[in-house]
């Protein structure tokens, strides 16, 4: 079956939301968020074989997040943690749904989601907007919703 440029999916068709101690929050002020799971990996040599043998053996869940500087919620989870050692593990659902392609919807959940810094303060007299990079790493992650195969002819 061909693929046609308009299943593509657009960057900006979708949502995001973190759910945070029980409470949902819409992620309206990120402009890009990206997750990567890289499997981690045992080496070893066997008798017979010149190469190097891979197996894998776990995997670890990294990712980052552009974000307006519009918030200070991130902030304030490192601020809690500098202060009190209390650290704060939560949820984000990414949803691309672009109703323009025929391939549907996909909801990815990235589960205990972890931040590893977070911007305190930021100024740039050069900046039309402010906005900041968080990384993170997360430990599960779930697929309820996945695109079809395109239907456009």
């Amino acid at each position: 079956m061909p693929f046609f440029l308009r299943d593509a999916i657009s960057g900006q068709e979708g949502s995001a939301y973190a759910t945070i101690n029980g409470r949902v929050e819409e992620m309206f002020y990120a402009k890009k968020i990206e997750a990567t799971a890289e499997k981690q990996k045992s080496e070893g040599k066997t008798l017979g074989r010149r190469g190097t043998q891979s197996k894998a053996n776990g995997w670890k869940g990294t990712g980052n997040m552009t974000i307006y500087y519009a918030t200070p919620l991130f902030r304030r989870m490192m601020i809690d943690y500098i202060k009190t050692g209390k650290d704060t593990y939560f949820d984000i659902q990414v949803v691309n749904n672009d109703p323009s392609s025929t391939i549907g919807k996909q909801t990815v959940i990235l589960k205990n989601v972890n931040l590893d810094s977070a911007i305190l303060t930021k100024i740039d007299v050069d900046a039309e907007f402010l906005d900041e990079e968080i990384s993170f790493t997360f430990d599960d992650v779930d697929m309820p919703d996945s695109f079809n195969a395109p239907t456009s002819n």
